[in-house]
């Protein structure tokens, strides 16, 4: 660890409240889908900073991350239904574990809220127990 402060130690929850409002934004007022990810990982797995910046370099101009911790992660996919971030987010996951070989994992658990048009409005206590809850949550292993 250098001087530098991790990413999720100074990521602004500000952010993640106007995440939630562009997904709405769109959903409501151009009739645009979009999909709210949870990644999770196990507590002090190394690799899940590796995994985040690859994500969030692999991410569309559109798209954006929020770290929560050094083991969360909160993704916004814009234009896109619940199917095509699924197929995103293995890939993606998929590539990251191809280009580091020996990498064993990360093992992730992912949870999608997919924000449809006509939705009533959203809360963030409303998306993250949906987008973290065990019981929903895909697992990438």
């Amino acid at each position: 660890m250098g001087s530098q402060p991790q990413r999720w130690a100074t990521d602004d929850p500000r952010r993640l409240r106007e995440m939630l409002a562009r997904s709405q934004n769109l959903a409501s007022d151009h009739g645009l889908r979009s999909v709210i990810v949870g990644v999770a990982g196990r507590e002090g797995d190394r690799l899940l900073p590796e995994l985040f910046a690859y994500l969030e370099s692999a991410l569309r101009v559109e798209d954006s991350i929020f770290h929560m911790t050094r083991e969360r992660a909160v993704l916004f996919l814009a234009d896109v239904g619940l199917e095509r971030a699924r197929e995103v987010l293995e890939r993606s996951i998929s590539e990251f574990r191809n280009e580091f070989p020996s990498a064993t994992g990360p093992q992730v658990g992912l949870g999608y809220f997919e924000v449809e048009p006509g939705s009533a409005p959203l809360m963030l206590r409303d998306v993250l127990p949906r987008v973290f809850s065990a019981d929903e949550a895909d697992t990438a292993n």
